[in-house]
């Protein structure tokens, strides 16, 4: 499943063939077809499975009990050893990275949404948090904020896939936390 991922990763799901999986797993494609159905269910699981595991480490550096600013700072800094993975250099986040450009297929953006979706509920309940615990203004709009904070994970993962010159991930993280916390 690692080695499909990869390909996918490197090559998006549309420009990835199925000999370039066979080629990854070293398995031909009746062998994909009986493990996996289809390209696309191939291609769904290994999102799936990636995402299960990313977004959970990503879910316990957030919740760390650090306080929210380093607590936002920790889990954009847990995505950096996966988003700058890849032997071309930083291939950014494989699900941001390659699902929208699938997004066509009512299945793909349904797993797309998904993922969204998480970022954005994960980082509202953390805010939220905040707040309780007298970290935030009460009147900051915590799914606003959750949303925010999302989109700086969504934009490190494609400045990293990007390879935009000059990007320094941990500073851009620290400065961009701290506007979103206005500090």
């Amino acid at each position: 499943m690692n080695a499909a991922l990869g390909a996918f990763w490197k090559g998006g799901f549309a420009a990835t063939s199925l000999d370039d999986i066979s080629a990854a797993t070293g398995m031909n494609r009746p062998s994909l077809y009986g493990a996996f159905g289809d390209k696309k269910s191939l291609y769904r699981k290994a999102l799936g499975k990636f995402s299960d595991e990313f977004l959970g480490g990503l879910e316990k550096a957030l919740f760390g009990g650090k306080g929210i600013e380093e607590d936002l700072v920790e889990f954009y800094l847990a995505a950096l050893p996966t988003y700058l993975s890849g032997s071309d250099g930083g291939l950014g986040c494989p699900v941001l990275c390659t699902a929208p450009t699938a997004a066509g297929d009512d299945d793909i953006r349904g797993d797309l949404v998904g993922a969204l979706d998480w970022m954005d509920s994960t980082l509202t309940r953390r805010f939220e948090l905040a707040m309780e615990q007298g970290e935030l203004d009460a009147k900051e709009a915590p799914d606003r904020l959750g949303r925010v904070a999302a989109a700086l994970l969504h934009s490190l993962a494609l400045r990293i896939r990007a390879r935009q010159p000059g990007l320094e991930p941990d500073g851009f993280i620290r400065d961009s936390v701290a506007e979103i916390l206005g500090i």
